[in-house]
Order: C-alpha cells, then sequence, then structure tokens
C-alpha cells in the first residue's frame, strides 16, 4: 500500500498527517477489506479508491471549513478541528466521515452511531487496532438517542453521510447539535433542489442553512456538496418522532 498517495491528497486539503497517522489510516483499510467479506461494510474496497471516496471524502470537510471562514468568521471559530470540538456521526456506517476525521485531528471527541451492532463490532475493532481514545461508537437509533439526556444537544458538530434525504437526515442529527454549533450534511453535488424542500423541517428543528460548499473529490471530476446548518435554536421536544418516522414522514 502506498499511503503517501494519502498523504497527498489531504494536503489538497490543508491537512498534513504524520507517519502515525498514515499507519492508522492503512490499518483502518486491512481491517475494512477484512470484515467486508463477511458483511457488508462497502462496495468500494480498491485501496486508491477508498483513499478518494471514503478517506479523502471525508476529510474534506476541513477545507470547507477553511474556505467558508474567509467570508464568515464564525464557522473557524467553532469548528475548530485542529483545537479538538464534540463531534455526533450519525448512521456511520463503516465509520465515515466520523473515524477519519478523528484519526486526523486526534484532539476531536467523536460519537459513531449506528443502528446495526455487527458493524458497531467493526468500528471497536478499529479503534481498538489504532489505540484511539476519546471516541466511541455506539449501537443505537438516531430516533432514541437524539431524546437521551446526555446526548440531546450535546455536540459543536453534527455530521452525516447517509443517504436519506436532507429533511430527514436533519430530524436524526439537528437534536444533538447544541445552539450556536453545525450540523454539516455531506451530499452529492447537485443539492439545491433537495436543500430548498427540507428548509421548512430544517426551521423546524431549530437550524438554518448557513451555506453550501462544493467541490471535486481530489484528483477526480466527482462532484460533492456540503450543507452547513447553523443550529439557531433548540429543538423542540417532540422532535426525533419515533423510529420509522423520519423517513416515512419527512416534515
Amino acid at each position: 500500500m502506498n499511503n503517501l498517495k494519502l498523504k497527498e491528497l489531504v494536503e489538497k486539503q490543508s491537512i498534513i498527517l504524520t507517519d502515525a497517522k498514515l499507519q492508522q489510516f492503512d490499518k483502518y483499510y486491512e481491517l475494512l477489506v477484512e470484515w467486508n467479506t463477511f458483511m457488508n461494510l462497502t462496495a468500494i474496497t480498491q485501496y486508491d479508491e477508498v483513499l478518494v471516496k471514503h478517506f479523502a471524502d471525508s476529510l474534506a470537510i476541513k477545507s470547507a471549513i477553511a474556505a467558508l471562514s474567509k467570508i464568515d468568521s464564525d464557522i473557524c471559530k467553532i469548528l475548530d478541528l485542529e483545537k479538538g470540538i464534540h463531534i455526533v456521526d450519525v448512521g456511520t456506517g463503516a465509520g465515515f466521515p466520523g473515524l477519519p476525521i478523528k484519526i486526523a485531528f486526534e484532539n476531536c471527541s467523536v460519537k459513531l452511531l449506528d443502528s446495526l451492532n455487527k458493524r458497531v463490532q467493526f468500528l471497536n475493532e478499529v479503534i481498538t487496532k489504532n489505540e484511539l481514545v476519546n471516541v466511541e461508537a455506539i449501537h443505537c437509533r438516531a430516533e432514541d438517542a437524539g431524546r437521551d439526556i446526555h446526548m440531546r444537544e450535546q455536540y459543536d458538530l453534527g455530521v452525516s453521510r447517509a443517504v436519506s434525504n436532507l429533511a430527514t437526515l436533519s430530524e436524526y442529527v439537528l437534536p444533538f447539535v447544541k445552539v450556536g454549533g453545525y450540523f454539516v450534511a455531506y451530499k452529492s453535488g447537485e443539492i439545491e433542489e433537495e436543500v430548498d424542500c427540507s428548509k421548512k423541517a430544517i426551521k423546524v428543528l431549530g437550524g438554518q442553512v448557513k451555506h453550501i460548499y462544493k467541490f471535486c473529490l481530489p484528483d477526480t471530476d466527482i462532484e460533492r456538496s456540503f450543507v452547513f446548518i447553523k443550529k439557531i435554536h433548540t429543538t423542540p421536544k417532540k422532535y426525533p418522532r419515533k423510529a420509522g418516522i423520519p423517513s416515512k414522514e419527512p416534515i
């Protein structure tokens, strides 16, 4: 494996990875491929593709924050990954984007939430083998965890790379974000219509769309978007609704 490729990819995003962190990413990849032989974690298994479409994609939030800080100084103050912030990754799956963010920015505290226990077992294996601290994988549904007083409105940043529409994702993630914090949704390139259709839900849940940041993954023509949603006021107690309802009946 040529982990210098990952180093070069993320340097384009203004991220410097030490040799120790590059080794952690390689161990992550090895475990991902190993576990993927007996459970469905990802359709992407080729090393170079994982570097770009999973690792570099997860870490692209850093360059988005840096770029947006030039027009909105509020973002860099609240989302200072180098200094360390509290992050929750909802529906993390194989750990994207939360686990790469944790490896690259070790001062951050990260919670990884997933509804499938086998995936949580995989995440715990990656955490253990890489001797990561201040990161926890939790087996739970977002609708239940979002009502837990120990997790509700406790995080500076909520992230999700799940495929649900933005209205549904907002009901999953915004209850975790503290007032003044951000929910950043990882999305494909064409996002405007989806954002427009989700604005009612976002407002009801206490959020406001502040920025849409578009980019191409390094060394590709794959278009991606980040939707930066700021938490303006407390999420009403009735949200999130019971399991299954947010996806079936978006606000």
